[in-house]
């Protein structure tokens, strides 16, 4: 923009019509006014304006005759928009050249824009019209065709930074880098709102401008509290979690902000472990950033983008009318603790918390297995690889005792009694240096117990404990049946069929999840998140039989029975208050009368 502006002051190639597009504080007016310096100067056309002379004074202070700057928001109909044309007509007072701005833009109606379109095609000589708007799209594609446009990019932190010491030193004042970080972090990408913040400061305090003043004027989190509460939840410690939010209520900051500054702490952790170090537009100081490396060091990512999802819905449900901090308590709770979350992404986070406690022990495993299959590809005996690994052990510095010692605390870390390890090498060792038969007659013994399928009441315990994740897949594929599948809990499990009861009175729900693609949605959700492939049964039940469960042979089942004597009885009643008929099954033959030519 810079260069494309030099270039046309120099060349006296000036447009007559300029649309600054741009959010809020990015210096669009302001760019607007160095224009006009540039066109006006006493000294003539340059794009060094001297800033001294009665032209670029009286721009700067907002009372030149020759730059009219007009609120588009508060004057947007036909009749502001006549008056500004009729004043176009008029040549300059005291400079070359007429700059109109007109700021929000996109504010004018249709019909001012209507009648604007022929001025701003067709200006007088000497006349420049710069239209700034924060919303491009709302101003008419017959109006962008007549500007040249520029697009106003947000700053990044540290150009805020920079603006902000540069207005620091002009003001002779004492701010910690610390607070201008922090002033520059909170602008969002607005050179306004942070001169605006450094100016709220400088009447706020008395004398040098610290981190914990700025932190209690802009009212946003400090990084100690974020810091600490996303190590609570990374730990696990639910009281810490509701300590840090009790601090902050208590202290009266906002818990929107803390919600706010939560989600963009995760983000920028996330950005940090992606991409190996701490990008510009994160970087503050050098202490802030080590900080933050350090915490991205300790943080996993899969926590972090669940506790981005768990904020996003706590403050969905905050907008809804929930309360704050009840809803970000529940929000960090979850994610502090996976286990009392019943979502499939809950049961993901389990599952990879298990994975990493296991990962050691695996890998030592893995280890161990290696060296036995070498031992026996060179066809050793069990004494020989024992004495191989001792030598081995005792090349690594430790003494067999100590490799022993060290080989039974494992185990019991792992949960098995030494005896028990000792075993289990004693059986792994036969397999891998037993002779054929032997091997022959280990095959022979465990062949069936790996192929024996999970008894039919583990499978049905496993399903009922999914069954909450089961109903989150299904809603998250079909929200209307995710409702109806909520009402209903399953029975029982009697071979491959599944009983799923409802309630009397969730008689249409139960309805609802008959329809054949309803059921393959529910039966592929079960499989996905258990591994069995059931078939699904529908029933109602009473209030009291719904949490009832009946066992037999080990298996949770409804008596088939009491099931047809409901339906039978449901079947009565629509017909006796409703005086309807009961029409044969579609492949029933019909009466003779029904059929064609009868």
């Amino acid at each position: 923009m810079v260069r494309t502006l030099r270039n046309a002051v120099e060349r006296d190639a000036v447009h007559h019509a300029y649309l600054f597009v741009g959010s809020r504080g990015t210096g669009k007016t302001s760019l607007a006014k160095i224009l006009a310096a540039c066109l006006n100067c006493e000294r003539g056309r340059t794009v060094d304006p001297c800033g001294q002379c009665a032209s670029c004074v009286s721009i700067a202070e907002a009372r030149s005759l020759d730059v009219i700057e007009m609120d588009a928001a508060s004057n947007n109909s036909v009749e502001d928009i006549r008056e500004l044309r009729d004043s176009v007509a008029f040549a300059p007072l005291s400079g070359r050249t007429k700059v109109y701005i007109l700021d929000e833009a996109h504010m004018l109606s249709t019909a001012a824009w209507n009648a604007f379109l022929k001025t701003l095609e067709e200006p007088p000589r000497n006349t420049v019209f710069v239209l700034a708007t924060t919303e491009a799209q709302k101003v008419p594609p017959t109006v962008v065709d007549r500007c040249h446009r520029f697009d106003f990019q947000r700053p990044s932190i540290e150009q805020v930074a920079t603006v902000l010491r540069r207005a620091v030193e002009a003001e002779a004042l004492t701010v910690a880098q610390e607070a201008i970080a922090a002033i520059a972090r909170a602008a969002s990408g607005s050179f306004r709102d942070a001169l605006g913040s450094l100016e709220q400061l400088i009447t706020y305090s008395s004398g040098e401008i610290t981190l914990a003043d700025t932190l209690a004027v802009l009212g946003v989190s400090d990084f100690d509290l974020l810091q600490r509460t996303l190590r609570a939840v990374a730990a696990g410690d639910v009281k810490e979690i509701f300590n840090a939010i009790a601090d902050c209520a208590g202290s009266g900051r906002d818990l929107v902000v803390l919600a706010s500054d939560l989600e963009g702490r995760a983000r920028d952790l996330i950005a940090v472990q992606v991409l190996q170090q701490v990008p510009p537009e994160l970087s503050l100081t050098p202490d802030l950033d080590e900080a933050l490396l350090s915490e991205a060091s300790v943080l996993p990512q899969h926590s972090l983008i669940r506790l981005l999802d768990l904020l996003a819905s706590a403050t969905e449900a905050v907008k809804a009318g929930a309360d704050t901090r009840t809803q970000l308590e529940l929000a960090l709770l979850k994610a502090a603790r996976p286990e009392l979350d019943p979502s499939i992404q809950a049961l993901l986070t389990r599952v990879e918390r298990l994975e990493r406690t296991i990962g050691g022990a695996a890998q030592r495993g893995e280890t161990a297995r290696a060296a036995a299959d070498r031992a026996a590809d060179r066809g050793a005996q069990p004494e020989q690889a024992q004495q191989r690994d001792t030598a081995e052990a005792a090349e690594m510095g430790a003494q067999p005792e100590q490799a022993q010692q060290t080989d039974m605390a494992e185990a019991a870390e792992m949960g098995a009694q030494p005896e028990q390890a000792q075993q289990t090498d004693m059986a792994e060792a036969a397999e891998m240096g037993a002779q054929p038969e032997q091997a022959q007659q280990t095959d022979r013994t465990e062949q069936p117990q790996r192929g024996d399928l999970p008894q039919a009441h583990d499978r049905f315990a496993l399903i009922s404990d999914l069954w909450p994740g089961v109903i989150d897949l299904v809603r998250a594929r079909n929200a209307l049946l995710g409702a109806v599948i909520a009402d209903g809990r399953p029975t029982g499990l009697a071979g491959d069929v599944l009983s799923i009861s409802f309630p009397q009175s969730c008689s249409f729900s139960k309805k609802k999840a008959e329809d054949p693609s309803c059921k393959a949605l529910v039966r592929d959700a079960i499989a996905e998140l258990a591994g069995i492939h059931p078939t699904l049964r529908y029933q109602l039940s009473d209030a009291e039989e719904h949490g009832e469960e009946q066992e037999q042979d080990g298996v949770h089942a409804t008596d088939q029975s009491s099931e047809d004597s409901h339906q039978e009885d449901l079947v009565k009643r629509i017909i006796a208050e409703f005086e309807a008929e009961e029409l044969p099954p579609e492949d029933a033959p019909r009466p003779r009368e029904h059929q064609r030519g009868g």
